[in-house]
C-alpha cells in the first residue's frame, strides 16, 4: 500500500477514486507521566514520554486508515493529512485522512521532435530526438 501526502504519485496513474478513508485514535494522558512532564518542563528539553505517545498514535491512525482503504480495494492513499482535537481536559484525538485510490503504472509517452543541428548545407539539416526521457534517435536529412 502506497500512502503519500501528495495528490499524485510520480510514475503512477490514478485509474479509480474510491473515496475518503480515515483512521483515528483518542489518547488520554497518564497522571504519572504528567508529573514527570511537569518536572521536565521546569528544566527544559524534550518530553520523551509525550513524544513516544504521539508517535504511537500517528502509527495507529495510519494503520487504521490503511485497513479501511484495503477494505475498499485500494492499493494507495493520496492526500494524507493529520489533524488533532481536544476531547476533554486530559484527552486528545488524532485523525489521519486521505483519498483511497487504485493506481497503476503510468505509460511512458515519447514525442518525436525535430531539432536543427546546424546551418543548412544545401538542404535542411535536422536530427530527430524524443522528449520524455527517451534516448536520442538517429536522424535523417530531410
Amino acid at each position: 500500500m502506497i500512502v503519500v501526502t501528495t495528490d499524485s504519485i510520480p510514475g503512477k496513474r490514478v485509474v479509480k477514486t474510491l473515496g475518503l478513508v480515515r483512521g483515528n485514535t483518542i489518547r488520554a494522558r497518564h497522571v504519572g507521566k504528567d508529573i514527570l512532564a511537569g518536572l521536565k518542563g521546569l528544566v527544559g528539553g524534550e518530553i520523551a514520554e509525550y513524544t513516544k505517545m504521539v508517535a504511537e498514535s500517528r502509527e495507529q491512525c495510519l494503520d487504521r486508515l490503511v485497513e479501511e482503504a484495503e477494505a475498499l480495494g485500494a492499493n494507495a492513499v493520496v492526500g494524507i493529512r493529520f489533524t488533532t482535537a481536544s476531547m476533554m481536559q486530559s484527552a486528545a484525538e488524532l485523525l489521519a485522512y486521505g483519498t483511497a485510490v487504485i493506481i497503476e503504472e503510468e505509460e511512458r509517452r515519447f514525442e518525436l521532435l525535430r531539432v536543427r543541428t546546424g546551418p543548412p548545407a544545401g538542404g535542411r539539416d535536422w536530427a530527430e530526438t524524443t522528449r520524455g526521457g527517451g534516448a536520442r534517435v538517429p536522424g535523417d536529412r530531410l
